[in-house]
């Protein structure tokens, strides 16, 4: 048995995507699917605010994506929203603040759809988890797990939207978050009936140090029975390299203003 570190990148069928958006835009991607047998869930990931270093390679999401086909039978989705680069390549489009960014996500969960992908989430994080309030919320999702959200762009509309449908809504909020804490987020989300909010000992905005607490919690909603995920793996292991991202992190983007939540 071999210790899973950050960079473990373990077995997975992974393919690169091209997605298309009803508004003309192609969005690069991945599809991470395991190894040896069909997936029994599937995570659609809606990264960080691109203007912040967002992309869909950031930490968790990477990690996710290394880890989850392998050890949860989850299919792990992930892409760069428009006008966003990371190795992978560079989406078409330009960032439009959440607005032009509804086909992207569309686009993402039709994807996943008419792959044939089973029991489909999304999980955003912090701008990604606005995108999953505004737009997220279609039929064909189970529902949605949102990490740090800061509640920037959505609005008590689409929080209503949530409470109409009655869908899973999970909201992991580090205690010391940038942008919104446990308190004010179990305020916030009250108008979500069926919305949970849990509060991370310990965690910070960005989930470093963390990101295993992330996965786990993903993955006891998503894939129940793969949780908690192991430490430890005795199979093929092979060992990714994150240095080209190193100032791709939220201190590096600290002048550049975040709006204000219209949720008060």
């Amino acid at each position: 048995m071999t210790a899973i570190r950050a960079n473990s990148i373990l077995p997975a069928r992974r393919t690169d995507i091209e997605l298309q958006t009803a508004d003309g835009v192609a969005l690069v991607g991945e599809v991470a699917l395991p190894a040896d047998r069909e997936p029994v869930a599937t995570i659609v990931c809606l990264h960080p605010l691109p203007t912040h270093g967002g992309m869909m390679d950031s930490h968790v999401f990477r990690k996710a994506a290394w880890r989850l086909p392998a050890l949860a039978g989850i299919a792990v989705v992930r892409f760069n929203s428009r006008g966003t680069a990371s190795v992978r390549g560079t989406s078409g489009g330009e960032f439009d603040g959440g607005v032009a960014e509804r086909f992207d996500v569309a686009a993402a969960i039709e994807y996943a759809e008419f792959a044939g992908l089973p029991s489909i989430w999304l999980v955003g994080w912090s701008f990604g988890t606005d995108l999953a309030l505004k737009y997220g919320c279609d039929p064909s999702i189970v529902g949605a797990i949102l990490l740090s959200p800061p509640l920037r762009f959505s609005t008590p509309q689409d929080l209503a939207v949530w409470d109409a449908a009655g869908k899973p809504l999970v909201a992991l909020v580090p205690e010391f978050d940038d942008y919104l804490r446990p308190a004010e987020a179990h305020e916030k989300f009250a108008a979500v009936r069926q919305a949970e909010v849990i509060g991370v000992p310990g965690a910070k905005h960005l989930w470093v140090g963390q990101a295993e607490t992330a996965l786990d919690e993903i993955v006891r909603r998503v894939a129940p029975a793969a949780y908690p995920l192991p430490t430890e793996w005795s199979g093929p292991m092979e060992f990714g390299d994150a240095s080209a991202y190193a100032n791709r992190t939220t201190a590096a983007f600290a002048d550049v203003p975040m709006p204000e939540s219209p949720i008060q």
